[in-house]
């Protein structure tokens, strides 16, 4: 009897690949410091960056253009699209879920109470230019808190209690940013509100870019380092428990480490969607499902992703710019079905 063949699907390795991406996303951000509301050539773009790192300023127009305001916002958009991927990537294995995103425990919405509360209230307004990323991430970690002690107050930190916990107080503290937005006094609030929601990276300063790297690297490292535990985890409780991983720890760990990293990324860059989502499904198609694989290579391609999403933003309706939550979707989705298209792909299959 002659057997069927089965199609296989060729992954490619992780290694040399996170390795193209990283070079990508490095020329990316030196690239994307040209495009703007106005032109500079690649050559004074670079001159203008090695003058500053030399103690040189050549041009102090372009000095500004390019060291003050676009080479930090380019470098804060990679740090977020990483991030993003990185959350998404901890979020799909902590509720085993592949509908799960960086959103979607309320972290978000959380964010947006905070963020609503300064541009409506001016709370926080001793802060200065720090209130509004202050009151985001104030608001993310209490959401944050809301939700875990709901879900243990309900039986422990299952899969579905964080997911219906997460999914209702995100309702609820939607509802609330809207009340906000109902009772304000000022009639631009709503629009404010909505363009922060939607995200974007228009504020960047050096100022924002360590604290969000830093968490963003940590928490990469700690996720590697626990890679086998991740692996284990994602084939079901029991198998992991059987393989000696300490399955409650394990939980509630990824749990906080991804409402830190989700608050302090959306208190930089407001809510910038689908990153988190798909990057992480993209990341699995090519080069498996096991995260030691998986991991920096969707770190990886969220910032390529976001940089150059980014750069469209700037330039799409110029003299305006466009939410990244609003290209992300545009850009990302058809990319994302050409590759799921082409490939055989399930959810936490590594081979």
């Amino acid at each position: 009897m002659q057997k069927t063949a089965v199609p296989t699907t060729r992954r490619l390795r992780a290694g040399p690949l996170t390795a193209l991406l990283a070079v990508l996303t490095a020329v990316s951000i030196l690239l994307s410091v040209a495009f703007g509301a106005e032109h500079i050539p690649i050559g004074d773009v670079w001159r203008t960056i090695v003058g500053r790192l030399g103690g040189d300023v050549a041009d102090a127009a372009y000095d500004v253009i390019i060291w003050d305001l676009r080479l930090p916002r380019s470098v804060l958009a990679a740090v977020v699209g990483a991030g993003l991927a990185l959350a998404g990537a901890l979020m799909q294995a902590l509720v085993r879920n592949p509908l799960a995103e960086p959103y979607l425990l309320g972290v978000s919405a959380g964010a947006a109470v905070g963020a609503t509360a300064v541009m409506t209230l001016g709370t926080l307004a001793g802060l200065g230019v720090w209130a509004l990323s202050g009151g985001a991430l104030l608001g993310a970690l209490v959401a944050t808190v809301t939700v875990y002690t709901v879900a243990r107050a309900q039986g422990g930190l299952t899969a579905l209690r964080l997911i219906l916990s997460g999914v209702v107080l995100s309702s609820a503290f939607m509802a609330l940013s809207s009340l906000l937005v109902f009772t304000a006094g000022d009639p631009h609030a709503a629009e404010g509100v909505m363009f922060w929601m939607l995200g974007s990276v228009a504020g960047a300063t050096w100022a924002k870019v360590p604290l969000a790297g830093a968490v963003v690297a940590i928490t990469l490292a700690a996720m590697i380092a626990i890679h086998s535990w991740l692996d284990a985890y994602a084939a079901g409780t029991d198998t992991a428990t059987s393989l000696g991983v300490p399955v409650r720890g394990l939980r509630t760990t990824l749990f906080v480490i991804q409402g830190v990293l989700v608050g302090v990324l959306v208190a930089v860059s407001g809510g910038i969607g689908f990153v988190g989502l798909i990057v992480p499904h993209a990341a699995r198609l090519v080069v498996g499902a096991t995260h030691r694989a998986m991991l920096p290579v969707a770190v990886c391609g969220g910032a390529l992703f976001l940089v150059w999403v980014d750069v469209v933003s700037r330039v799409a309706a110029a003299p305006r710019e466009m939410p990244l939550g609003i290209l992300t979707g545009l850009i990302g989705a058809p990319i994302f079905l050409f590759l799921m298209g082409r490939r055989r792909y399930e959810f936490g299959n590594s081979s």
